[in-house]
């Protein structure tokens, strides 16, 4: 089979299209004929070596983190997926290997693909409806009838976000360019504010929860708005020793990551908030909770381009410019 790979960090976008064995799968995993694969920011932080510190890998390396397909075989301990079944998964960070034509999988990674998706279009929402489950159940653990913001909330974050939320019972509000304030207003949203026109660090107060999806330069401005004992996730600022104990990192990364998300921690224990740092884990169960979502809203993913594997490159370099509107996904 074909598959993406990499043969050590680099600045540059460069993987080689290489023949390699298809994978034998074990007891516990299926093996997955390929359809579509989403390409992701987290593929160019892998690439050029931004994460090692979170997950540090051997090469060569076959690059991905999420796709959709049709299960070829299934391992003997395999009981709740058949050969045949269109499924979808955010890859185990440890066995990732989505640019390929063939993947093995654990079973507890995988999910039923929503019936109202294509595989272009269920390649696109593992990775972003994970993270925003994750975010609002394990780490804000969010109650109905409180308020959401999400700053920057028009993108493929904000199209899994905003439904999963509103599923929950939460009062979303969101902001970005008017062109996305249409269709987040269709998707669920009950507030939203026009970033040019209006600063929401001017017009929202007493906010229960935020998920930063801009990074450490709105941090300030977003813990502002929470009110005492709010609470903040993040996806783009920095990972603290709260985020390194979480995953039971060895002392010397919790210490270091303790010191890289000291300015935050120090902000967020002023503001009186709790702040923390998310990086989407592999979960099918909460990936099934999504596909019921999502075929109970008919949501449908933003999709920005569709290129073929041959031009995987082509893609990668789309997504590290950062001018996407929505997901950027290759297809076999």
């Amino acid at each position: 089979m074909r598959a993406a790979q990499m043969h050590k960090y680099s600045k540059k976008i460069q993987l080689e299209l290489n023949e390699v064995e298809i994978p034998v799968i074990n007891s516990d995993e299926v093996l997955i004929s390929v359809k579509a694969a989403g390409v992701n920011p987290l593929d160019i932080l892998i690439i050029n070596g931004s994460v090692r510190m979170i997950s540090d890998y051997e090469f060569p390396l076959t690059l991905g983190n999420e796709l959709s397909g049709v299960i070829e075989a299934v391992g003997k301990e395999v009981v709740n997926f058949r050969v045949g079944d269109h499924v979808y998964t955010r890859l185990p960070m440890n066995q990732i290997g989505a640019f390929a034509e063939y993947a093995a999988v654990k079973e507890e990674a995988i999910a039923l693909m929503p019936e109202n998706l294509s595989f272009t279009e269920a390649a696109a929402v593992p990775l972003t409806a994970l993270t925003a489950y994750q975010a609002l159940h394990d780490m804000l653990h969010a109650q109905p009838n409180k308020k959401l913001f999400i700053p920057g909330g028009t993108g493929g974050f904000g199209a899994m976000a905003i439904p999963i939320a509103k599923s929950m019972g939460l009062y979303v509000i969101t902001s970005g360019s008017e062109r996305g304030r249409s269709r987040t207003l269709s998707i669920g949203a009950d507030q939203f504010i026009n970033y040019k026109e209006e600063n929401y660090a001017d017009v929202l107060s007493d906010i229960d929860y935020v998920i930063d999806t801009l990074g450490t330069k709105e941090i300030k401005a977003e813990m502002g708005i929470l009110k005492p004992q709010g609470k903040l996730v993040s996806l783009k600022a920095a990972p603290n020793y709260q985020f390194a104990a979480d995953r039971n990192f060895p002392l010397w990364k919790r210490l270091l990551f303790g010191l890289a998300g000291s300015r935050i921690d120090s902000l967020a224990s002023k503001h009186q908030i709790e702040y923390r740092f998310i990086f989407v884990q592999a979960n099918g169960s909460q990936l099934q909770e999504v596909t019921n979502i999502v075929e109970q809203e008919n949501i449908k993913p933003s999709i920005d381009s569709v290129y073929h594997f041959n031009d995987i490159n082509k893609a990668l370099v789309k997504v590290s410019t950062g001018h996407s509107q929505g997901k950027v996904i290759v297809t076999f």
